[in-house]
């Protein structure tokens, strides 16, 4: 099996070429970059076993230059800019990478009749506050440029599919966590942080809203969830989640106190760290999942802490 995989380089992309790999799948993997950064790539042993190569989602006759010339039965979109927060500062570059990117991909697809499997990466985002856990028929009200642009997507895939029949579908996934994660999102500076509180007494860590709850899970069983949904019988959009939401006050405190700390010693609140319209609370149903995929996560918040501890004080 050849896969093809745009935004290889990020922490689920990285962690997906493991995974296909270990498969015994052919994996090729786009960047935009001509010069990506492969840190991720080593630290998990797959430098040099996929073919990287250079790409703009945007471009029509890029991807259909690489879609003719690797022929994949399985192809993965797992780029785009993926900050909410940096979405607020760069909502032109946000809207392009996330939109622009799936509708070219969708076209090129239908433009040379492709008859194998489209992935897209989804956001909870999309969803804005959930008074009940949320699956892929709740209401959504997406609340940031990065949100909106997420939701335009999750659209126009369900109409290729209805309308073209191109096999295409949508994992929206809640807040997913790795020792990969980018050292700008929250949980890594978390952990990160409380680290060098425990070395440095005099370090202090500056968090913003503490009140938000997040339904957060472990990457790399979110990756396995993505591939049970590309390749069902039936493709059907689906949320991936846990099913267990806390605040981030709570994973501050857990991780704080995993360190033998109190966060109350170490954390100032800092008000231009709030975003400018922030999700109070997140969280969805995993009921779907386990009963049409047989799939439910392992590890919850708690299971997640621990983990990102033990990987950085192995």
């Amino acid at each position: 099996m050849k896969a093809l995989v745009f935004g290889c380089t990020g922490q689920d992309g990285s962690l997906l070429c493991r995974s296909l790999l270990r498969q015994g799948a052919t994996v090729v993997g786009v960047s935009r970059s001509s010069n990506p950064n492969l840190a991720t790539h080593q630290q998990l042993g797959i430098t040099g076993d996929l073919e990287l190569t250079t790409a703009d989602l945007c471009d029509f006759r890029e991807i259909l230059e690489l879609m003719t010339r690797y022929q994949p039965e399985e192809i993965y979109n797992l780029a785009a800019q993926s900050s909410v927060g940096l979405s607020f500062r760069q909502p032109v570059d946000t809207f392009n990478s996330i939109i622009n990117g799936t509708i070219n991909l969708l076209e090129v697809a239908r433009f040379a009749d492709f008859n194998g499997r489209l992935y897209f990466a989804g956001s909870s985002e999309i969803f804005g506050n959930t008074p009940r856990p949320a699956d892929v028929r709740s209401p959504r009200q997406p609340l940031s440029p990065y949100a909106i642009a997420k939701d335009a997507s999750f659209n126009t895939v369900q109409v290729y599919r209805q309308a073209y029949g191109l096999g295409c579908v949508t994992g929206v996934l809640f807040n997913h966590e790795s020792p990969y994660r980018s050292s700008t999102f929250v949980t890594r500076k978390i952990v990160d942080g409380a680290l060098r509180c425990r070395h440095d007494s005099r370090f202090r860590l500056q968090l913003g809203d503490l009140s938000v709850a997040r339904d957060w899970g472990w990457a790399e069983e979110y990756i396995d969830a993505m591939q049970l949904i590309l390749r069902a019988d039936c493709l059907e959009d689906q949320v991936i989640c846990t099913g267990r939401m806390e605040t981030l006050e709570y994973f501050v405190a857990r991780v704080f106190r995993e360190l033998d700390l109190d966060w109350h010693d170490h954390v100032d609140l800092v008000e231009s760290l709030r975003r400018p319209s922030e999700i109070l609370s997140s969280v969805g149903d995993p009921a779907p999942m386990l009963e049409r995929h047989g799939w439910r996560a392992r590890l919850d918040v708690d299971g997640v802490i621990a983990a990102l501890i033990s990987h950085a004080c192995p």
